[in-house]
């Protein structure tokens, strides 16, 4: 039942917003180090994401990845671990609530607790140029949890095994050796890459749209620490009309991994864990 408004309904209603974490006293990236280490970088590592599935790669701490468009316009889904210790994992709530909904350059992936550190950093984003859009959308989001089979036979009562939750289990399963149930468990929240999304202006529903990327678009990230990461093409291909099937078309996603010049870092040392002291009050 909808209840008649109050008579100060438009005063509540025309309080001024205030921030929830502002993010002043956040410890700025230094792009300009890291972009300079980037430029003499090699390359020491290459995986390509077959269309519908996942792979896991290895990033060093001090090291580089970049994600790239190579065939078609294709979304992907990133997940990320600590590589020695898997229950530290990227944070895509926390990462939301203190750089808004969609990365993008100088922007970092947050680790989960009691850690709360940044495991990466955006240093380019050929899509930095899309901005938002009318509808409100914008591209790199951390507001989608992943498409996967669970919701997919709560609203349809499908048994499709290609979502990106299914194929992030499947590639840490493989990397891992380990089982389907052992593995599903790291699988969390992700960053959706080249993705564009928003909330719906009336209902406040998650919409995805027509991803502006292209081959040759690429998001590039220099690793805080010793990363493990796994990477799902998304069976939506572009996002433009559905997910979870295999209706849509796909194209394979690329990972490559770049180590720079010994030297070239200096002064940068990989962060801290946080420094709260976990007694919670007691």
């Amino acid at each position: 039942m909808t209840r008649n408004p109050p008579a100060d309904a438009d005063l509540r209603r025309a309080i001024d917003p205030v921030i929830c974490y502002p993010t002043e006293t956040l410890p700025a990236p230094d792009l300009d180090l890291y972009r300079a280490a980037r430029e003499g970088a090699h390359e020491t590592a290459s995986v390509t994401v077959p269309p519908r599935e996942a792979r896991c790669f290895s990033v060093p701490a001090g090291s580089f990845f970049r994600i790239t468009s190579v065939e078609g316009p294709q979304v992907g889904d990133l997940n990320l671990w600590n590589a020695t210790d898997l229950s530290e994992r990227f944070y895509s709530g926390k990462t939301r609530a203190l750089h808004g909904t969609h990365l993008t350059t100088g922007r970092r992936m947050w680790s989960s607790f009691p850690h709360l550190r940044p495991m990466a950093t955006i240093i380019e984003d050929s899509l930095d140029w899309y901005g938002r859009d009318a509808f409100g959308g914008s591209v790199h989001d951390v507001i989608g949890t992943r498409c996967d089979p669970y919701t997919g036979n709560l609203l349809s009562g499908s048994q499709y095994h290609h979502c990106c939750h299914s194929n992030l289990t499947r590639a840490l399963a493989g990397h891992l050796g380990a089982s389907i149930r052992e593995a599903e468990p790291h699988v969390h929240d992700v960053l959706n890459v080249f993705m564009c999304t928003g909330f719906t202006r009336d209902t406040g529903q998650y919409f995805m749209k027509a991803s502006p990327v292209r081959p040759g678009d690429f998001l590039e990230f220099f690793a805080e620490i010793d990363l493990l990461g796994a990477l799902s093409a998304c069976p939506g291909g572009d996002c433009s009309a559905e997910h979870s099937s295999d209706t849509a078309v796909c194209y394979p996603l690329l990972v490559d991994v770049f180590t720079p010049r010994i030297g070239a870092l200096a002064g940068w040392r990989s962060p801290d864990r946080n420094g709260y002291d976990g007694s919670h009050g007691l």
